[in-house]
């Protein structure tokens, strides 16, 4: 079982996103995610986002939102994936190269036209909205095979 983070950072209604072109045996090779990575050992959610936003893209965010939670049985080497999903638009700092990919402020109306994972457009819209989702995304040989999605 993985546990990870994932991470929307907002500026003046764009979203800064990460193409995953740079690392060799990408599991994302080629889409666009968020931000966000694994938890280390003792690390809270919110330890875990502001790290990994640091490590990513130099910003230091302030006060991160959790909106969800998303599940992934079997994503990677068998392995189930539990992700923490957060927003945050307060930060510092000045952005970086990325080890991963290449980072882009995108515009929020044109987030759904980049090659994303196919869940990712069940759950994007989710950020919009006051109150938490959870998600639960299986994916077979890179295609999504089944998901259903639950908001509070």
């Amino acid at each position: 079982m993985k546990l990870a983070t994932l991470c929307y950072v907002k500026k003046n209604g764009r979203t800064l996103m990460l193409h995953r072109v740079k690392k060799p045996d990408d599991v994302h090779e080629g889409k666009w995610n968020g931000l966000g990575g694994k938890f280390e050992p003792g690390e809270s959610p919110e330890d875990c986002v502001k790290r990994e936003i640091f490590e990513e893209a130099g910003l230091k965010i302030k006060a991160p939102v959790l909106k969800g939670v998303l599940t992934f049985p079997d994503f990677a080497k068998g392995e189930d994936w539990y992700v923490f999903v957060f927003t945050a638009s307060k930060f510092t700092g000045r952005l970086s190269d990325s080890d991963e990919g290449n980072l882009a402020w995108i515009k929020d109306r044109d987030l759904l036209h980049l090659n994303l994972w196919e869940g990712d457009k069940f759950f994007l819209p989710l950020l919009k909205r006051r109150g938490h989702f959870s998600g639960k995304f299986q994916y077979r040989n890179g295609r999504l095979a089944k998901y259903s999605v639950e908001k509070y």
